[in-house]
């Protein structure tokens, strides 16, 4: 699975002694499968650094040998048992790690979600009520590596590859842009979300040493332009 990481910088070395404690999955390096919500954090946190922001990305290799080496859950969906881990690992007032998992996956608690995990833990609305309301909060997706072990999982894509992807998305999108007269927003949502973009960030396909026009045909014919 191809998922990536918003920063204010590049990401060539992963140190888990960095990672903020008290999030959603506790302690850990935090990525998503959605392109777009990466780009959006990377934005955010790099004008709090003045910088532009970066997106790195992963390939994160869910196989018969990680469940061997890592203990993993996965949270489907918002939910009750979703709701009090994340109000667990959030407790500052309790030690880290709270939990013994190598990788946790599952929905975000992002601000607007986070505003109402307050009011709960405030006791200003119910868990029936909390719960109800995120039945139509839009998807997320987040995975915690959470342990030195489950770092073996997640191989990085080089510089090469992150730069040629970059350079075949500018003209891309801008054609995209184009053919369907939607905004720079909704191009990127459409392209970020691909199975083009999968193959493309694939370094076996060698797909990101064809021209951008031979990429777009690509997308073109998956999107049925």
């Amino acid at each position: 699975m191809k998922v990536y990481h918003g920063s204010y910088t590049g990401i060539e070395e992963i140190d888990l002694a960095q990672c903020r404690s008290h999030r959603d999955f506790g302690r850990g390096f935090y990525v998503t499968k959605f392109f777009h919500h990466a780009e959006k954090w990377a934005m955010n946190v790099g004008r709090r650094h003045k910088t532009q922001g970066v997106v790195t990305g992963f390939e994160y290799r869910e196989n018969g040998f990680t469940h061997q080496i890592c203990k993993i859950k996965k949270l489907d969906t918002y939910d009750e048992e979703w709701l009090d881990f994340v109000v667990m690992n959030r407790n500052e007032n309790a030690p880290e790690p709270a939990h013994d998992y190598d990788i946790v996956e599952g929905p975000v608690a992002d601000d607007k979600v986070q505003n109402r995990i307050d009011l709960y833990l405030e006791g200003r609305i119910s868990k029936a009520v909390f719960l109800k309301e995120l039945t139509y909060h839009e998807e997320t997706h987040q995975l915690c590596f959470c342990t030195l072990n489950s770092l073996q999982t997640l191989a990085g894509i080089s510089k090469t590859l992150r730069r040629s992807i970059t350079d075949i998305s500018e003209p891309l999108l801008e054609a995209l842009m184009l053919e369907r007269n939607i905004d720079e927003k909704a191009a990127l949502d459409i392209f970020y979300t691909s199975a083009t973009l999968v193959d493309l960030s694939d370094k076996n396909t060698e797909l990101y040493k064809k021209p951008w026009q031979e990429i777009y045909e690509m997308l073109a014919k998956e999107l049925k332009l």
